[in-house]
């Protein structure tokens, strides 16, 4: 297994499989990034990620059945995996955390 660390991008991806399981493929994850951020992304890249987290062990894939709709091609469909689950809750923990160190006097101005 390749470094734990997430990127913000990674983590979006992530987050994204964890919303569409079990049907998380490759444009149904580009598509629901597009539509929950309102941000543009290549199809290449939705892959080079989904590829470092299945790499770092945070995701693994199996091809679904092939499709009529699709040509014959097989989807090949995302889940998150236990190191997976616990690296989003890593990160879930420490955002909630900094967020409760600023004090309430920074949002008054």
């Amino acid at each position: 297994m390749k470094g734990t660390n997430l990127g913000e991008f990674e983590e979006l991806i992530l987050l994204i499989v964890g919303v569409l399981f079990p049907n998380a493929y490759g444009l149904s994850i580009r598509q629901e990034i597009i539509d929950q951020t309102g941000r543009k992304v290549a199809i290449g890249a939705v892959h080079s990620g989904l590829n470092r987290l299945e790499d770092k062990g945070f995701l693994e894939s199996k091809l679904a059945e092939a499709t009529h709709e699709r040509g014959g091609r097989r989807k090949r469909l995302f889940s998150i995996t236990a190191a997976g689950q616990r690296a989003l809750t890593k990160n879930h923990e420490l955002r909630n955390s900094l967020w409760d160190q600023i004090p309430d006097l920074v949002w008054k101005t």
